[in-house]
């Protein structure tokens, strides 16, 4: 590299920082305190899932937003403590205690690190369109279903007042745009339903009424675990789960966002960031994470397209809780109820609901069982897993059947043609359509199996390949291959046992 190349390496470098950072200051930072107003609840929800303290949540999600602002390869997504990730340690939580969930969580990041190196993100060109589908639309229904116990009426605190603010708040949301973009309208809606709802003293439930908050500034500290086998034995299956749970959603909700901003990521960076941002938090009293759907569309929403928004909210949320903790309690749920729903609705991509009509039914079956496990199993992973596996199972029979072979009589010569592809899904086909020469009803002593429109992809295909030649050979005729192209020519040459020349393999009759 000559000195000019690299200056110009590091000028675009740094303009791409610079970028990232201070391209869009005024709305990443508006953005950025919306979304820590509305990570207050959930990160309290999801520390009640794991069954730890509520800091231990909130610590988790000022942690992983403002590591994963610097360490991240998707800017303007928000990451933070996760349902996905809290629902998997709640056994180890109950049987080993919170200690043992910091270190699980060390090693959840060093697991994604590892990923990371290993380059696992590529492993998502194995997630179709159908699947990201289905995973949107059953986040968008489990962020609305997770709404449903604050607009239940036999619940405490929720009455009539309740869905007036909620209708109040949807309002705002979508009409305070038309008038101003000035300021995000869900933050519109947080303040205005905050100041009516203290000067009217509304019997409502507010912030504080999902659990306390802390008080004072998370602070460095090692998990207190015996540093044994028997400790890592213990934690690791947890870890390798948190890990993959949370890469994947990572990687799904970067993809999103790519879609959302039409703009691209580093994947592979987003990995290693996710292990990063984990290892930290769990060094400040914080549970594992990964990257949030919801709040990373209320970014994208409310104008959030740079790193420094996904810093500024974790920022935001260490000073709120640090200084305004009484004031934050006071923020009425019916305001963050309204925001999510209106997320709910922006993440459901409603024009699937026609498309399960118009595009293919191998993949509207694949996008509407990704979405029924999902929903019935609260677990994304199992989802992404049952869609990922269907839809390779369409494909590989859509394959096994876009193959033929033709057989031609020519004088003392049959030539079958084969056409297609030919991998361990249509071997069978392959050796029937090549049935013994001597069945036909003009049977020949000469036979040529022309390959140059078909392609052999495994050994299963080479194998099959010789079991027709030797059992042609056997019959009395004479076999010949041709037209192999280069990849499937190496393949045969390396792991066939005929025509190498079949006389010298033993298997072709003298």
């Amino acid at each position: 590299m000559t000195p000019s190349t690299g200056a110009h390496a590091h000028a675009s470098t740094a303009a791409r920082w610079k970028s990232e950072w201070f391209g869009n200051v005024r709305a990443d930072v508006l953005a950025g305190i919306v979304v820590a107003l509305a990570l207050i609840p959930e990160a309290i929800g999801f520390s009640i899932i794991a069954g730890v303290d509520p800091r231990v949540g909130l610590y988790a999600s000022v942690a992983i937003a403002m590591v994963i602002a610097f360490t991240g390869g998707r800017p303007g997504m928000i990451s933070a403590a996760t349902a996905a990730v809290a629902v998997v340690v709640v056994p180890l939580v109950r049987d080993h205690g919170v200690e043992y969930l910091f270190a699980a969580t060390i090693l959840m990041g060093i697991f994604q690190g590892i990923a990371a190196l290993l380059k696992l993100n590529l492993l998502m060109q194995f997630v179709s369109r159908s699947v990201i589908t289905g995973f949107v639309n059953a986040l968008a229904i489990l962020i609305f279903m997770a709404q449903l116990p604050q607009l239940d009426p036999t619940n405490e605190g929720v009455n009539w007042i309740t869905f007036a603010m909620v209708a109040g708040g949807l309002a705002m949301i979508y009409l305070v745009p038309k008038l101003t973009t000035a300021i995000p309208s869900p933050l519109v809606a947080i303040i205005v339903l905050t100041c009516l709802s203290l000067w009217l003293g509304s019997p409502v439930n507010t912030v504080s009424d999902m659990g306390e908050l802390p008080q004072g500034l998370p602070f460095f500290m090692l998990p207190d675990v015996p540093l044994t086998w028997e400790t890592l034995a213990i934690i690791a299956p947890y870890s390798l789960t948190m890990a993959a749970v949370g890469l994947l959603e990572s990687l799904l909700t970067a993809q999103i966002v790519d879609d959302m901003t039409h703009t691209g990521s580093d994947k592979q960076r987003e990995c290693g960031g996710q292990g990063v941002a984990n290892i930290v938090a769990a060094l400040f009293g914080g549970m594992g994470g990964c990257a949030m759907i919801g709040q990373s569309v209320i970014n994208v929403t409310s104008g959030g397209r740079g790193r420094l928004s996904t810093f500024t909210a974790g920022a935001a949320l260490l000073i709120l809780l640090a200084l305004l903790g009484d004031l934050v309690g006071q923020v009425p749920m019916p305001a963050l109820v309204a925001i999510m729903i209106m997320v709910s609705i922006g993440t459901f991509s409603w024009n699937s609901i026609p498309n399960i009509a118009k595009h293919p039914w191998q993949s509207s079956v694949v996008m509407l069982t990704t979405v029924i496990v999902v929903v019935a199993t609260h677990n994304l992973a199992l989802g992404v897993l049952a869609g990922v596996i269907l839809s390779g199972v369409f494909f590989t029979h859509k394959v096994m059947t876009m193959f033929e072979v033709v057989r031609e009589r020519e004088g003392d010569t049959a030539t079958y043609r084969a056409k297609g592809q030919i991998f361990y899904a249509s071997v069978e086909r392959f050796e029937a359509a090549l049935g013994p020469e001597s069945i036909q009803p003009d049977p020949a002593p000469h036979v040529i199996i022309d390959v140059r429109k078909a392609h052999f992809w495994d050994i299963s295909a080479v194998g099959a390949l010789d079991k027709v030649v030797e059992r042609m050979r056997r019959n009395g005729r004479s076999v010949q291959v041709i037209g192999l192209n280069r990849a499937s020519a190496d393949l045969v040459d390396k792991f066939a046992l005929t025509d190498k020349t079949g006389v010298e393999s033993g298997l072709a009759p003298h």
